[in-house]
């Protein structure tokens, strides 16, 4: 299984939009299994944050994704964006 998280100097050379954009792209990569295993609750976390950075469309998504997820799934989804945004 590939697995891609980006390190913080790959972001911090990206414009605030487009850092948006790609943490949605790496939600939808997760939500669809494409080079992943699909994984909600890592969709929902990396949807959360580019949310939080502004992207319009992973808030539509994160919300479309939110209800098929069962509540412990959302919490641990939350818990593990709520976390990163700590570190980072």
């Amino acid at each position: 299984m590939a697995r891609f998280e980006m390190t913080m100097s790959e972001m911090a050379t990206m414009g605030g939009d487009a850092r948006a954009e790609a943490l949605c792209d790496m939600g939808l990569m997760y939500a669809t299994g494409r080079g992943v295993d699909i994984d909600l609750v890592s969709a929902h976390k990396w949807l959360n944050i580019a949310a939080i950075k502004g992207s319009d469309r992973a808030a539509e998504l994160r919300a479309d994704l939110a209800q098929t997820m069962s509540k412990m799934q959302l919490a641990e989804a939350l818990r593990a964006a709520r976390e990163w945004m700590t570190v980072h």
